[in-house]
């Protein structure tokens, strides 16, 4: 069933966390959608302006909604991730969205503020739910690359004055962690302190918490076993720091890097431990097996199990 993100956050705030998924192949979104039946747990399904180009929207779209007709018990919403002006005016006009987010993170407040408003101005007439972000955060996640600095933390004293004007839904905030791996240096973790501070000031206001993949050390382990050569020094966010930041007033954690260490993990292995076959199903099965297995966890773990219930009551 599809819904609203309102829906999702007006339920689950300071419970439980949505897991936001971004998807860009049919095993992904198989096993994302499998696991959420099977745990009744409500997600959001993300695509991303590379996974749009990648595999084109349509595709995309396409697929999701296939997966909503075979896993009819599946209550999610469907997100633009990272998305410019142009990104977000397009999936607005495609009907497809229930949600889109607008990055303009890496401009002035006031710039910041002017697009993000001239989004949510388009998406609102639609009753589509606009996140925004305010700071900047590190890394690396499909085209997108930003030094580490140019890291800026979200500042709690602009966070209010920012969700006025720009009438956003939710926000995105840079509280410590980066995309792709290496979510933290120095071991710093999650800036609690700041993140405190943003939830005092928008209280009930749902927050986004971008990177917040896990990196399990045993995928990157059994990669680099298979021929991979990712460092042992990337880590991400343990499951402790994201039980602590729902209760912060995050609402909405993003995962990306896991599911691509998982489909990492199965095609080395694949191609390692039998290279005598050649059908692209063998491993094609294997990641939907094990993206469905990860998803429960994160599930159980995110405390949204059981939760798609409340949700069809809202609805």
């Amino acid at each position: 069933m599809l819904v609203s993100s309102r829906d999702l956050f007006s339920a689950c705030y300071g419970k439980y966390g949505i897991a936001a998924v971004n998807v860009w192949d049919m095993e992904q979104i198989h096993g994302l959608f499998k696991a959420a039946q099977r745990a009744g747990a409500p997600f959001i399904v993300q695509t991303t302006p590379a996974a749009r180009s990648y595999a084109g929207p349509e595709m995309l779209i396409a697929m999701i909604s296939a997966a909503a007709r075979i896993y009819p018990k599946a209550v999610f919403a469907i997100h633009l991730d990272h998305g410019n002006e142009e990104h977000a005016f397009e999936s607005i006009e495609s009907g497809a969205y229930t949600s889109v987010m607008i990055d303009a993170s890496h401009e002035s407040f006031e710039r910041n503020v002017s697009i993000t408003k001239n989004v949510v101005d388009l998406a609102h007439a639609r009753d589509i739910v606009v996140e925004a972000e305010l700071g900047v955060l590190s890394g690396v996640e499909d085209d997108l690359f930003v030094e580490g600095k140019h890291v800026r933390y979200t500042r709690p004293a602009e966070v209010e004055e920012f969700v006025k004007q720009s009438a956003c839904d939710s926000l995105a905030v840079a509280v410590g962690t980066s995309h792709g791996a290496y979510k933290f240096s120095g071991g710093s973790g999650l800036q609690f302190n700041i993140l405190k501070e943003i939830q005092e000031k928008l209280p009930g206001f749902p927050l986004v918490l971008h990177g917040g993949s896990a990196v399990n050390k045993e995928e990157i382990q059994r990669i680099n076993a298979a021929g991979g050569q990712l460092g042992m020094d990337a880590n991400g966010v343990s499951g402790d720091q994201l039980v602590k930041a729902i209760e912060h007033g995050v609402c909405k954690i993003n995962i990306a890097t896991d599911a691509r260490l998982i489909w990492t993990r199965v095609n080395r292995e694949f191609f390692k431990y039998s290279p005598a076959l050649f059908d692209p199903i063998v491993p094609g099965i294997s990641y939907m097996e094990a993206f469905e297995e990860f998803m429960l966890e994160k599930f159980d773990l995110l405390k949204a199990a059981g939760k798609a219930k409340q949700i069809h009551s809202i609805s």
